[in-house]
């Protein structure tokens, strides 16, 4: 009845709590301004037989094809993440009998928001956007302990022009992940950590051609990440990551605040290939705070496909280890410093 009414419509949800079974909402809807109105408590089943692993597989709540979509409230979505990390043997969750995603997925919805809701211990990423285009992200939170796999709190692959403002993000990966096809990525006020910090990638796995553009994040704090600010690709792929700015950060006990990583691989033996996407026209500007290990900085590019215009500015990252100074770590990175710059990153003009 929501979807097919002729103007704006409401799907309230009221201050109680609700077992909710993986559910899809399909559209296109008759209205251009569909709201969802959470103010209760949302809960995910634990018992596989709840989960069709063909059908569902991917996605607890699914919004798909429907433009104008308003979700927002006060409400708590409860993945029960519990369950799953316990019952799995690796991160592929292969002994588990389902595999269960995202708890929230908003798919091809153009114009859409997303505001206020807390989102707890999803089993594997909190929030998905992919393939929408024009979406507001704002006040929201995602909290789940910091040993969770795969926990992102925010995803956003093959989006253009979304904005994610003032959220608290407290989980055990990326607080917010930048994936393939996605430009026009604007963040702003987020708060990370624990967690990966925030991350453009990974790119290029399995020798794909990814990209990624025009992305800003600034006015953000990482507080006990694993990192800061980063961009990660995987050895063999080729595409770009370019228009990249990272500015006005403060890191407070981040084990790695500034990361270029073109070697990253999730397993233990990665080969060295000649291709590789294409990093350029990076900027890291005005961040301030304490590294728990002396490598404060880590810009490992490609051999065969150099980092090129990078620029840092005003950075000055002090390390926790006792007696020791900060340092930087530089492979075939190409571009300026500016200002003062502490460390130094010695391949830098």
């Amino acid at each position: 009845m929501v979807c097919a009414a002729p103007g704006p419509s409401v799907l309230d949800i009221p201050p109680k709590t609700f077992l909710l079974n993986p559910v899809t909402f399909k559209g296109p809807c008759n209205s251009t301004n569909v709201q969802v109105q959470i103010s209760g408590n949302i809960v995910a089943p634990v018992d596989a037989s709840a989960w069709n692993k063909d059908a569902d597989k991917g996605h607890w709540i699914l919004f798909d094809s429907i433009n104008g979509l308003v979700i927002s409230g006060s409400g708590e979505i409860n993945g029960q993440g519990s369950y799953w990390w316990n019952c799995r043997s690796d991160v592929n969750f292969s002994k588990c009998s389902s595999t269960p995603d995202a708890a929230l997925e908003v798919r091809s919805c153009n114009n859409s928001q997303l505001k206020g809701l807390n989102f707890v211990d999803s089993p594997r990423m909190h929030v998905v956007f992919n393939h929408c285009v024009n979406v507001q992200i704002s006040q929201i939170t995602a909290t789940a302990p910091k040993d969770s796999p795969n926990t992102d709190g925010i995803h956003i692959a093959g989006c253009q022009y979304v904005e994610v403002m003032n959220s608290i993000i407290q989980t055990g990966d990326d607080c917010i992940s930048i994936e393939t096809g996605s430009s026009n990525i604007y963040i702003n006020g987020v708060k990370c950590g624990p967690g990966h910090g925030i991350s453009v990638g990974s790119l290029g796995d399995s020798g794909e051609e990814d990209s990624v553009e025009q992305v800003v994040v600034s006015n953000c704090n990482f507080n006990g990440s694993m990192n800061g600010v980063r961009i990660k690709t995987w050895q063999g792929g080729s595409g770009y990551a370019r228009g990249i700015k990272f500015q006005n950060i403060n890191v407070n006990n981040v084990d790695h605040p500034i990361v270029i990583d073109q070697y990253y691989c999730g397993g233990n033996h990665c080969k060295n290939e000649t291709s590789a996407v294409k990093v350029s026209n990076v900027s890291f500007i005005n961040i301030h705070g304490t590294s728990t290990r002396e490598d404060a900085i880590s810009l490992a590019c490609s051999q065969t496909v150099a980092c090129t215009d990078i620029l840092l500015e005003n950075i000055q990252l002090t390390t926790l280890v006792p007696g020791k100074n900060a340092t930087s770590y530089c492979l075939n990175a190409h571009g300026t410093a500016k200002a003062s710059v502490e460390p130094p990153v010695s391949c830098l003009d």
